[in-house]
């Protein structure tokens, strides 16, 4: 919040249309402490299972709606006032032009939320991204193709570049999924183990699931070192 108030206190930025998402990831004494603000995501790969480490703000879920209606604003087509496709975001001041109200009372607002998770033994990484990943690919598809990815020796850079090249529309002109922007950073775990332990572990079948080569995601040879 104390960022949102700088920014509309300052006469270039207050009134900027645009806007921002944020997801902050820290970790520290072996316990995960994320925040976000919009629809920026971070998940967490425990023994190949999702760890959602974040939850969207999207206009159309039912607290989110009341707090916009409460605000006076309304949600059309899963819109804020039928335009913004998030709920919350710093920036986006031409809704929060609200005098009677405060920052945190307006229809888009900063506050994050913030979870706080203990590291797990079995951690192996966590993947933070905008929505140009999201949209596209769910969570466990992301965990497996980053997983699968480090299981063969991948580094995290490369992975990060084969998502987004796997996210991305093959015709940028046509619109729609694959042609938003795209943010990714892959954070890898190895706790007490090597790189080379980390690929082992992330080479283990997911419990309950067939790891077999029909369901593994194609690798991209030549980012393979």
């Amino acid at each position: 919040m104390d960022m949102d108030t700088a920014m509309a206190e300052d006469e270039m930025l207050k009134d900027e249309l645009a806007g921002s998402t944020a997801v902050v990831v820290v970790v520290k004494d072996k316990v995960i402490y994320c925040a976000n603000v919009g629809d920026s995501r971070a998940i967490a790969s425990v023994n190949g299972v999702v760890e959602p480490l974040s939850y969207d703000h999207k206009p159309n879920n039912e607290l989110e709606t009341k707090r916009i209606e409460a605000a006076g604003g309304w949600v059309m087509f899963n819109r804020v006032n039928g335009n913004l496709a998030l709920s919350r975001a710093l920036g986006d001041y031409i809704f929060k032009k609200n005098d009677q109200k405060k920052l945190d009372e307006q229809i888009v607002i900063a506050w994050p939320d913030i979870e706080v998770k203990p590291v797990s033994k079995d951690l192996e990484f966590i993947v933070l991204a905008c929505d140009g990943i999201w949209d596209v690919m769910t969570n466990e598809e992301v965990v497996e193709f980053v997983r699968f990815r480090v299981s063969n020796g991948m580094e995290p850079e490369d992975i990060c570049e084969d998502l987004m090249t796997r996210c991305l529309a093959p015709n940028g002109q046509m619109g729609g999924l694959g042609c938003d922007n795209m943010t990714v950073v892959i954070v890898c775990f190895l706790g007490d183990r090597t790189w080379k332990e980390l690929q082992i572990q992330c080479s283990k079948p997911i419990p309950g699931k067939s790891n077999s080569p029909s369901n593994s995601p194609k690798l991209s040879t030549k980012t393979v070192h």
